[in-house]
């Protein structure tokens, strides 16, 4: 059966239990892809958006966030025929600012660019000795830059969740690594049929590699892979989401310019395939799936009559607390993030609102082995004025050394001779989220110590490639006379861990009808860079649960 036919026997009233019993052995045999708009293009709907949800309203299904997991479940549950409502903390990211655009260039922050903050706090911290950060209006921005335990943890605020900030490196992990990732899970059957379904819902593709040689925005990037393989390393083209046509055109100069202009950090106007050009804007198309940004849920607990009551507030765009709703849903998705979703469950266990949630609720946390580094090259390998915004490729020394570090770009504008690396590692150490009852708050017990691990991974790399081409690190980056960004992570995992905090598909213990399904499953690394995973694996578990339990 077709996609098209797929679609069209739902839109004719076939009944929820008769599509629903079926499904199981439809998504077997067809792998259900989006249909996926151009980034630079509105979304193929022109439906108006309802008004956000309403206290006192009952949905059949409540997803709690819009990032890769929530939106994998939307759009699946609404193919099924089921109504969805979709809760968001952060905004719609809809409408231009006075500039024109939605989205603050990564070198000019304002009001748009953090979440709730009164001063931005970039992941570099200085440049050319001196600092960066600067002040700016508190504003419901769309990155936060969450400080707790020893770290950073950087996470997407609006209607798209991580999509909108991250690189968009769409990596699947190699095969022999799985079993490290998620132990549980039948490797065959992700690499046969999940992987696939995500990378073609995501809109994964690769640059094309002839156009790479030539570019100049990908200068950085050759620079560095002429160091790697000069010092013997492998490295490798990764895939993206970005519309590389669209990138192609931004060169000529024949559309705005986009990554070319260094957007990426605080959202990308044109080119990147976020969430909203994808898998959401498939979900919007179904007609089932409605979404209230600027929702924050405080507390769900069960429902006497059935179902689960939830509590939220509607905030506005300074953070303040324009009503506080309460509404009923049969089944709730914790789908914001492996932060905001393990904290969550951590409060609503301590505080007794779902008592029946087991003790490895919060564990298994970890930063996916983050590490960034910067190296000062010679003047005969410069790296470019104009740098596109978008990774593409990367050095790989895992299975020798435990690190695979991304050829980051650094789009400052000016000539910097820089090359600079974000590196994913091996790193075993695990944090627990816990619940301080004297604070009323949820704190993580992770050590910037801990870190340790990951810079000895990566050194096995940059100590080689600094010898060989008598090359020395930069120490102006992330403060003074600091070599190590061992400060943060993009790549938050874990806190509800897979067949641990929940059963093998994401079903939480102690509560039926409620679910994980972001990446908080995850246990704390991937290998690669983490959300293709974590759409390969929310599509694994939806369609179980949809066969199952609906």
């Amino acid at each position: 059966m077709s996609d098209k036919s797929l679609h069209s026997k739902v839109s004719r009233g076939v009944s929820r239990r008769g599509f629903i019993a079926g499904t199981g052995s439809i998504l077997g045999a067809v792998a259900l892809t989006v249909n996926v708009t151009p980034a630079h293009a509105e979304p193929a709907t022109t439906t108006a958006a309802p008004g956000p949800i309403e206290s006192g309203a009952r949905v059949p299904v409540l997803v709690i966030g819009t990032g890769y997991g929530g939106s994998v479940a939307a759009l699946r549950l609404a193919q099924a025929g089921v109504p969805v409502h979709m809760v968001e903390m952060g905004m719609a990211w809809d409408t231009p600012g006075s500039d024109g655009k939605i989205f603050a260039n990564t070198t000019k922050p304002d009001y748009r660019s953090y979440w709730l903050r009164t001063r931005t706090k970039a992941p570099l911290s200085n440049f050319l000795g001196f600092p960066i950060d600067k002040d700016v209006p508190r504003y419901t921005g769309i990155l936060d830059a969450e400080e707790m335990g020893g770290i950073i943890v950087y996470q997407g605020r609006g209607v798209g969740g991580g999509s909108l900030v991250n690189g968009g490196m769409a990596v699947t992990p190699k095969r022999q690594n799985f079993a490290a990732i998620l132990p549980s899970v039948d490797a065959e059957e992700m690499y046969r049929t999940y992987y696939p379904r995500a990378n073609a819902g995501l809109g994964v593709g690769l640059i094309d590699p002839a156009w790479f040689e030539t570019v100049d925005c990908y200068q950085f990037a050759r620079v560095g892979r002429k160091h790697a393989q000069r010092s013997g390393f492998p490295f490798v083209f990764v895939p993206d989401v970005y519309d590389w046509d669209y990138m192609k055109q931004e060169v000529a100069g024949t559309v705005p310019k986009s990554a070319v202009d260094g957007e990426i950090l605080y959202g990308n106007n044109a080119g990147k395939k976020s969430l909203q050009q994808t898998y959401l804007a498939a979900a919007r198309a179904t007609g089932k799936v409605t979404i209230s940004p600027l929702h924050r849920v405080t507390t769900v607990s069960p429902s006497d009559g059935g179902g689960y009551t939830v509590v939220m507030e509607q905030l506005s765009t300074s953070g303040d607390v324009l009503a506080t709703k309460t509404v009923t849903a049969a089944r709730v998705f914790f789908a914001a993030g492996s932060v905001g979703t393990s904290k969550l469950l951590v409060r609503l266990k301590a505080t007794g609102a779902l008592p029946n949630l087991n003790d490895e609720v919060g564990r298994g946390w970890g930063d996916n082995g983050n590490v960034m580094c910067g190296r000062a090259n010679h003047m005969w390998d410069p790296t470019g004025k104009v740098q596109a915004s978008i990774p593409c490729g990367g050095i790989d020394n895992w299975d020798a050394g435990g690190a695979f570090a991304e050829v980051a770009p650094l789009p400052t504008g000016i000539e910097t001779y820089a090359s600079f690396y974000l590196s994913i590692t091996k790193n075993p150490n695990r944090a627990r989220f816990s619940w301080n009852a004297a604070a009323g708050k949820v704190e993580l017990d992770w050590q910037t110590a801990w870190k340790q691990p990951s810079i000895d991974m990566a050194k096995t790399i940059f100590d080689k490639i600094n010898a060989k081409e008598g090359t020395i690190y930069r120490t102006d980056l992330f403060g003074t006379n600091k070599v190590w960004g061992d400060h943060l992570t993009y790549h938050p995992l874990g806190g509800a861990v897979l067949d641990k905090a929940t059963d093998n598909y994401g079903r939480l213990h102690g509560h039926p009808g409620l679910y994980v399904i972001d990446g908080a499953l995850i246990p704390g690394n991937t290998s690669v860079n983490p959300f293709v995973t974590i759409t390969a694996l929310a599509e694994r578990n939806i369609e179980k649960i949809i066969a199952t339990d609906l």
